[in-house]
């Protein structure tokens, strides 16, 4: 049985109370805080902030309340970027991470791409394309109006989700044992949505993985990194300045690339089932 042992601050110790449900907490013994019981699990948060966690899956409970120096490796970990965006592609991409890559990268400021701004994430994220083993997957906006019209957003994701960790997989021979994806609908649902696919399974779902796990926060950067090449490459072709996001000021863009360029021309650059082209 895998057992666990670190102190504790009170930020910690809240993420984790708050992380389970009521069901989830047992009568404490004799020195102790809380006690927190699930199949294949057991956690004791001590009066002395010591905490401990037991169990089959206690190295995925460790990596999500671990102290900020503490790190379950090897890990694989993906993340999407674009699915908000009326302009610009969906950009997927899956990371393997184990002990010799962690050394190499450790030195950076790896985080979740939305704390870091995106000219720190156009330097630092070449570098990491050449050390990091990954699979990125871009899915263009002539592509996504093609398949939106037989699936929904989610059921996009989990597909590209998968085919990242299958590409992955032909790349390093054997995917880990810690497999996360930032979770958008749910377990249940995401396979529902590749019930005919090819499919990784024992992938543990969290939401915002990245900032729990290194992995998802490296490929939270590659997949941002990504999309902004292709936004740049939009504003270069077109010669206007394409906005981020869905806003107004989207639409009021949108209006004008219309008429310089024809709607024809808005489906090779945008999502055409977003509310901003129903408004316009």
């Amino acid at each position: 049985m895998k057992t666990y042992t670190f102190s504790a601050d009170e930020k910690i110790i809240n993420e984790i109370t708050s992380y389970f449900n009521k069901e989830d907490f047992c009568e404490v013994g004799e020195y102790m805080r809380f006690k927190i019981s699930r199949k294949n699990l057991s956690i004791i948060i001590y009066t002395s902030n010591k905490v401990v966690i037991q169990g089959k899956d206690a190295d995925l409970y460790f990596e999500m309340f671990k102290p900020i120096d503490s790190i379950v490796l090897p890990q694989a970990g993906s993340d999407e970027v674009g699915t908000g965006d009326f302009f610009g592609p969906i950009c997927v991409c899956a990371v393997f991470l184990d002990e010799h890559t962690f050394e190499k990268i450790s030195n950076l400021n790896l985080t979740d791409s939305k704390k870091l701004n995106d000219e720190y994430i156009l330097k630092i994220v070449p570098s990491l394309l050449k050390k990091v083993k990954h699979s990125l997957l871009i899915l263009d906006n002539e592509k996504y109006n093609q398949v939106i019209k037989e699936n929904n957003m989610n059921k996009i994701k989990a597909k590209l989700h998968n085919q990242a960790y299958i590409n992955l997989q032909k790349k390093i021979k054997k995917l880990p044992k810690l497999i996360i994806v930032d979770d958008f609908c749910g377990e249940d649902k995401y396979y529902q949505y590749l019930k005919d696919e090819k499919t990784i399974k024992n992938i543990r779902f969290e939401t915002k993985a990245e900032n729990k796990y290194l992995s998802v926060a490296i490929a939270s950067m590659i997949s941002r990194y990504a999309f902004l090449t292709k936004m740049n490459e939009l504003s270069n072709k077109y010669k206007m300045n394409f906005p981020k996001g869905a806003s107004t000021l989207v639409d009021e863009f949108t209006k004008n690339f219309i008429e310089k360029f024809g709607v024809n021309e808005l489906r090779k650059v945008a999502k055409i089932n977003f509310k901003n082209a129903q408004r316009i």
